[in-house]
């Protein structure tokens, strides 16, 4: 069976049935508002699509394509800036935004081996796009985790239609979440990850206000914390006192996590790279244990029009109305409590997914997990 999943759908498990975020049961983080959808989307510009595919018993994996904005980004280009918590990955396209701050193509995500494979699709898209008949370089940007657990990883399922569909349905609004795309074979936490967002909305006086997105595609190890509690831990003691046979993720502490963070704030490169770093702060605050094995990167753009680059006739002299450092600190809380949700979400919309020589990995339980969360006092009264 293969699945397509545009991100114009209300994000549902690849069972169909259809799991709460953090919010739908009542876990709040941070004193920020969301946006309209509370995802990397609510940022004016950028789209985000799918393609997911799980044919027969073994092939469990997909592709996540994040659009800055809708226009042709070779010829708008738009600030970026890369921080790397842990180096244990593969991110093609890292030297040159390191290098000169910008990035000129979709951000795809997928399993690790099929990073090469997605990057010769996105050249191939972008030099099919009009007026890039003469272009002569092209910098793809294409981030991984590993899948290999739960996915026939070795088999490099993933090719230029694959990659195609997955930018051709890229849209604004709700977009799914969990066992989806470049999540379908991942696991976090102990339990299933996958794609999860959140976003924020930032006032600052006298300017104005700002929404800050995050995307992540949560592949790592740790024990599962919200709010400060340790309720991942009790989640799976409850599993397995009612079920003691049981086979969780025995391999809790080891994997990876990519972070893409977009903001409408019209931030130059190096706010972004100050931006980025933040972001980890809300991975560490989900109990991430960012262990030698771990590729922990995150990718920071902004999408603001007055700071793209024009791509077509160079930058030799660039003025823009860059925030400064003064203006910063709001967007640092936004990015690490949207990082934060972004993760929790990642984990609660996936579903259990069976795949390669019979291995599962289990969604967590949302019965369980409201039970806990109410013995810590984490719900609202009453939830």
């Amino acid at each position: 069976m293969i699945m397509l999943c545009p991100s114009t759908l209300l994000a549902q498990g690849s069972s169909g049935t259809e799991r709460p975020r953090a919010r739908d049961i009542g876990i709040e983080i941070g004193r920020y508002p969301t946006g309209p959808e509370n995802a990397i989307t609510d940022v004016p510009g950028v789209l985000v699509g799918h393609f997911t595919l799980m044919e027969g018993a073994d092939i469990r994996t997909g592709v996540t394509a994040i659009l800055p904005h809708g226009g042709n980004l070779f010829f708008e280009k738009v600030p970026a800036a890369l921080f790397v918590g842990n180096g244990f990955g593969k991110l093609a396209g890292a030297t040159q935004i390191e290098e000169l701050g910008t990035i000129e193509t979709p951000i795809l995500l997928c399993g690790t081996l099929n990073v090469s494979r997605v990057a010769d699709a996105l050249i191939s898209w972008m030099l099919a796009l009009p007026g890039m008949e003469n272009v002569r370089s092209i910098n793809p940007v294409v981030g991984e985790t590993n899948d290999g657990g739960l996915n026939d990883i070795r088999g490099r399922h993933i090719g230029d239609e694959e990659v195609f569909e997955a930018i051709r349905s890229a849209g604004v609004g709700p977009m799914d979440e969990g066992s989806v795309g470049a999540g379908t074979g991942t696991r976090a936490l102990g339990f299933k990850g996958g794609i999860g967002t959140s976003s924020r909305q930032v006032t600052i006086n006298n300017v104005g206000t700002f929404t800050v997105g995050v995307l992540v595609q949560s592949n790592f190890g740790g024990t599962l914390r919200v709010n400060g509690s340790p309720v991942g831990r009790e989640v799976r003691r409850l599993m397995r006192e009612r079920e003691p046979d049981i086979e969780l993720d025995e391999s809790p502490d080891e994997g990876s996590c990519m972070i893409i963070v977009a903001t409408d704030a019209p931030l130059e490169t190096r706010n972004l790279k100050r931006l980025a770093f933040r972001a980890l702060g809300g991975m560490a605050r989900v109990g991430a244990s960012f262990s030698n094995g771990s590729g922990d990167y995150v990718l920071a753009f902004s999408s603001a029009e007055e700071v793209r680059v024009d791509g077509e006739h160079g930058d030799t002299l660039r003025e823009g109305p860059y925030l400064g450092n003064a203006a910063m600190s709001g967007l640092f809380t936004a990015v690490m409590d949207a990082t934060e949700e972004a993760i929790l979400n990642s984990v609660l919309r996936a579903t259990t997914v069976t795949g390669q020589s019979g291995s599962t990995s289990r969604a967590i339980p949302i019965d369980l997990l409201m039970e806990v969360c109410n013995e810590y006092r984490i719900l609202p009264p009453g939830d």
